[in-house]
C-alpha cells in the first residue's frame, strides 16, 4: 500500500524547478559506515522519512562500498508511490577503490547505480569529492560527459561536492552559465563553521542551487563525539566537546540546535542528515516543526556560540580521505 506523505517545508533548488524538503534524508548510514543498519530497519527508516514529509535522498556509490545505495533503493521501492514524489541523488568519481572521473567511468557509474538504486533515472548525479582530483579534468572531461547522461535522461541535473569551497569557484568559473545545477557543500555551514555564508551570493548569481550537509559537522556536535579519525584540530574538538557538554548540563540537546541553526537560513534548500532509523528520522523532523513553531532557543544558542567563537570558522584542511 502506497504510503500518503505529510506537509513539510519545501524549499527551491536553484533554478531546477525541483521543490527538495528543508531536510534531506543522507543515506550513508544506510551502507553500515557508522554501525551495522538492516534491510528491514533501513526500508522502515525509509518509509518513515517519506511518510513525514521528507522528499529528497542523497546517496554516493562510495558509501559502504555501494551499500547505501543498494538499501536506499530496496527503501524507495517500498514507498509505491510514483517517481515524481521524490528527488534522488546519487554521485560519481569516488568508490571504495578510489578516485576515477573519467568519462568511461562515469558512464559505466550513472549505470550502476541505476540498477541498485532500482531506477530509471537520478535527478541528481553528483561529482563526488572533487578536490582529490584534477579540477581541469572535471572541467574538460567529467561534465561534458554528464552532459550527455542528461541529453539522454539518465540524470536531470548536474552537481558538485567537496569540503573546501573554492573547488566551486573554480569549477563554475570555467563553465558555461547554467551547466553546473547544484553544488553540495559539508560542514560550512553549522554553529561552528559558517564561511558558506560569503559563498551565498555568488552562487545564488549563478542560479545555481545549494544542499548543505553535516549540520553536526560529521560527529563534532553530538554527544557521543566524532569518529577517531576525524581529521579537526584537537582545539576543534574540545571547543565543541565544551559547548556539548553545556547544552547536556542545560538539559537540551546540541544535535537538535545545531540543525535548527542550519535550518534557518533560507537560502540553503536542504540541510542532509544521515539517517538509519526511525527515531532519528521523526527527532530530526520534529526540529524542523519546532522551528517553524516556536523558532530557535536564542538563549541556549547565544551560550553554545560563545564557547564555540574562539574556533569560529576554523576547518581542516582536506575531506575525508578514508580510502
Amino acid at each position: 500500500m502506497a504510503i500518503p506523505q505529510a506537509k513539510m517545508e519545501l524549499r527551491s533548488l536553484g533554478n531546477t524547478g525541483l521543490k527538495v524538503s528543508a531536510v534531506g534524508f543522507g543515506a550513508s548510514p544506510l551502507g553500515s559506515v557508522f554501525g551495522p543498519v538492516g534491510e528491514d530497519d533501513a526500508i522502515a527508516t525509509v518509509r518513515e522519512a517519506f511518510r513525514i514529509g521528507i522528499n529528497f535522498f542523497d546517496t554516493s556509490p562510495y558509501y559502504g562500498g555501494t551499500l547505501s545505495e543498494k538499501m536506499l533503493g530496496k527503501g524507495l521501492k517500498a514507498l509505491q508511490v510514483p517517481r515524481s514524489d521524490y528527488i534522488v541523488a546519487t554521485k560519481c568519481g569516488r568508490y571504495e577503490e578510489g578516485f576515477d572521473f573519467s568519462a568511461e567511468r562515469v558512464r559505466k557509474s550513472i549505470d550502476e547505480s541505476l540498477e541498485r538504486l532500482q531506477l530509471d533515472y537520478v535527478d541528481i548525479l553528483h561529482c563526488h569529492d572533487i578536490e582529490f582530483v584534477s579540477l581541469d579534468q572535471i572541467v574538460s572531461e567529467t561534465i561534458p560527459a554528464l552532459q550527455k547522461l542528461k541529453q539522454e535522461g539518465k540524470i536531470r541535473f548536474i552537481g558538485i561536492t567537496g569540503l573546501p569551497l573554492d573547488v566551486f569557484t573554480y569549477v563554475l568559473d570555467r563553465v558555461p552559465p547554467g551547466t553546473i545545477d547544484v553544488i553540495l557543500s559539508y560542514c560550512h555551514y553549522g554553529v561552528n563553521d559558517s564561511t558558506l555564508l560569503d559563498l551565498l551570493p555568488y552562487l545564488k548569481s549563478k542560479g545555481v542551487g545549494v544542499i548543505s550537509a553535516s549540520p553536526l559537522s560529521m560527529g563534532l556536535l553530538t554527544e557521543q563525539g566524532p569518529p577517531e579519525w576525524h581529521p579537526a584540530s584537537p582545539e576543534l574538538k574540545s571547543a565543541c566537546k565544551a559547548a556539548v557538554a553545556h547544552c547536556k548540563s542545560k538539559g537540551k540537546k546540541i544535535t537538535k540546535l545545531a540543525l535548527q541553526y542550519s535550518l534557518a537560513n533560507k537560502d540553503i534548500s536542504s540541510v542532509l542528515v544521515g539517517m538509519s532509523s526511525v527515531s532519528q528520522v521523526q527527532e530530526n523532523v520534529a526540529a524542523v516543526t519546532e522551528l517553524e513553531g516556536l523558532g530557535i532557543d536564542q538563549e541556549t544558542l547565544s551560550e553554545v556560540e560563545a564557547i564555540l567563537k574562539p574556533v569560529k570558522n576554523l576547518t581542516w584542511p582536506s575531506g575525508i580521505n578514508q580510502n
